[in-house]
């Protein structure tokens, strides 16, 4: 199967990577005020300011009757789901930090759009080799292991309409299907998915599902690492602690709908 590299640009823009994670905020999380937008990107509070308005003058923001800002006309059909994705993440924030303190390696939480996996939150932990930050990155979902939680949570028939209109060439968008159905069944027997360099080379993740009250998986959290640190004998350690966090993260959830 075809990898898609997903590595950081050799000559990246810092002010065009603030902005596309200022679109990234206010489409997945709701307003936010330009202090908060400052202490999130580590920015002066004039920096943020100006982000923010060239976001407005592009149709990406909207300022509210309280200075603060919110998804603009660019971003409105993603912005009707924010209150879901912005509650998860909130609830994953103190779990994903217990998870970094416990494993010393990055932890992420992930959500499922059709074909893909969006990373929306991110903690990383402090090592000086380590996995970055993927807060706002979307892969294709069969390629990390938060996807393929998620995947595995679908009926087959669920699947196969999935990707229905998925051409047959493995390419790395549209993968094997008999192939990814069979991964599929270990990790619905395991309950934990394993990325072994399949996303990113050098990269090792470990996931495990979280699920709202009825039981369904409506999320994913994981641990990134760089495969020169992952080794069988780590995985019983990654899962419980993995097990800790997705438990507590479906537990915030179902209080905060009470």
């Amino acid at each position: 199967m075809a990898k898609a590299m997903k590595n950081p640009p050799a000559y990246g823009v810092t002010s065009v990577d603030h902005a596309l994670q200022l679109a990234v905020i206010l489409q997945v999380e709701g307003p936010i005020t330009v202090s908060e937008a400052a202490r999130r990107l580590g920015v002066a509070r004039s920096s943020a300011h100006r982000l923010l308005s060239t976001l407005v003058y592009r149709d990406f923001a909207v300022q509210n009757d309280d200075r603060s800002y919110r998804a603009g006309p660019v971003l409105e059909i993603a912005a009707k789901a924010q209150s879901n994705v912005g509650a998860l993440r909130t609830a994953a924030l103190g779990p994903l930090r217990t998870l970094v303190d416990t494993l010393d390696e990055t932890a992420n939480l992930t959500i499922r759009t059709g074909r893909t996996a969006r990373f929306i939150a991110s903690v990383e932990c402090t090592r000086a080799l380590r996995v970055g930050n993927r807060e706002g990155m979307v892969f294709p979902a069969h390629q990390v292991s938060g996807g393929l939680v998620m995947l595995a949570a679908l009926a087959d028939d669920e699947l196969t309409a999935l990707y229905a209109h998925a051409p047959t060439d493995g390419s790395a968008e549209h993968p094997d299907l008999a192939e990814l159905r069979g991964e599929l069944r270990a990790v619905r027997s395991s309950g934990v998915a394993v990325n072994l360099e399949r996303s990113e080379r050098g990269l090792v993740a470990i996931g495990r599902g979280v699920t709202d009250p009825s039981g369904a998986t409506i999320a994913a959290v994981s641990v990134s690492m760089p495969s020169v640190r992952y080794s069988p004998d780590r995985v019983k350690e990654i899962v419980s602690a993995l097990t800790v966090a997705a438990d507590r993260i479906s537990a915030e959830m179902h209080e905060g709908v009470r």
